[in-house]
Order: structure tokens, then C-alpha cells, then sequence
């Protein structure tokens, strides 16, 4: 039998107001709109976003969240972006762009901020550090440092604990797992 390893690809929320939700998603994390067209429901609208010419989307944005619905079932979508500069400026653009509940948290393995979209959904974006840290960790994370005082400061936290590693070898120790 052949394994599957799946891989997220994408995710799709239901939204109240489209052209609202495309601009933020559009002027914070970069994501353009690659197809829009009417859905399958009466009224429903599906507009697809991505950040990657290899991927038609990434995200897809559906009108009809009703406004009285209450509870919202995504957890979060992530953002894997490149470099902590990318990671300062989605957080500054999310700022000004009417996120709110925003949250910068040092992972060991990760350099992450969340926040709220206008919507209330909660974003992650995120860049992955050269360290291997076991789950979960979290301390503050200040971006007013300079890259060189983020990760002095996050090796010295990382490496008190037992389970201290650099991350190519946690990836390799993942895979020679996922081999078997």
C-alpha cells in the first residue's frame, strides 16, 4: 500500500464582505485574485487569492457567512512568509489595515505574529528559525530587535531545553520517520 502524505494547500472561509476581505488579504499578506466567478448557491461569490504563481489559490474568499453566525470554526489560517523584514512589515500593514488582537510569539521553531482579520478570523504568518524546539513553546517575540538579537535570543532559550536541536536534523530525523 502507498502512503499518503498530504499537503495544505489551501483554505476557504466564508466571508460577509468580499470587497473588504480581498483588499486586506490583498495589501497584508500580498495574495492577489487569480479567478472570481459565482458559486453553486444562489448569491454565493468565490473569489480565489494566491501568493504563488505555482498555485491557482491559496486561499478562496465565499460570501454568505451570515452575520449572526456566531462562533467561528477556522481556528487560524498560516502564512509562511520569508525573512523576519517580511514578517515586520506584514505585521505593520496589518496594524494599519484594521487587525486587530495582534499576538508576536517566539516558537523556538518559529517566529510568528497572529492577529484577527476584519471578519474576526484569526491569521497566522510566520517564518520558520534555524532551530528545532519541542511543541509548544511560546515567548514574546520583539521585532523592535535587530535579526542578529532575535536569534541570538531565541538559540539561548531554545538550547536550555532537553529537546534542543537544529531544525535540518529534525527534518531529517521527520523524514527518516515518515520513510518507514
Amino acid at each position: 500500500m502507498n502512503a499518503i502524505r498530504a499537503r495544505l494547500a489551501h483554505m476557504g472561509i466564508f466571508v460577509r464582505d468580499r470587497e473588504t476581505m480581498v483588499k486586506f488579504y490583498t495589501e497584508v499578506l500580498g495574495l492577489m485574485v487569480t479567478d472570481q466567478g459565482p458559486g453553486r448557491a444562489p448569491g454565493m461569490h468565490l473569489t480565489f487569492m494566491s501568493g504563488d504563481p505555482g498555485e491557482h489559490h491559496q486561499v478562496v474568499l465565499v460570501t454568505g457567512r451570515p452575520e449572526d453566525s456566531g462562533f467561528n470554526p477556522i481556528n487560524q489560517v498560516s502564512f509562511l512568509v520569508e525573512s523576519l523584514a517580511q514578517l515586520r512589515e506584514v505585521h505593520k500593514r496589518a496594524l494599519t489595515r484594521g487587525a486587530t488582537d495582534m499576538r508576536l510569539v517566539n516558537h523556538g521553531n518559529a517566529w510568528s505574529i497572529y492577529f484577527r482579520d476584519p471578519e474576526g478570523n484569526t491569521l497566522e504568518a510566520y517564518l520558520h528559525t534555524p532551530f528545532h524546539v519541542p511543541q509548544p513553546h511560546g515567548e514574546p517575540l520583539d521585532l523592535a530587535k535587530s535579526d542578529e538579537e532575535i536569534l541570538g535570543l531565541t538559540e539561548a532559550a531554545c538550547a536550555k531545553d532537553p529537546g534542543f536541536m537544529p531544525r535540518a536534523a529534525f527534518v531529517q530525523s521527520v523524514a527518516a520517520r515518515m520513510a518507514n
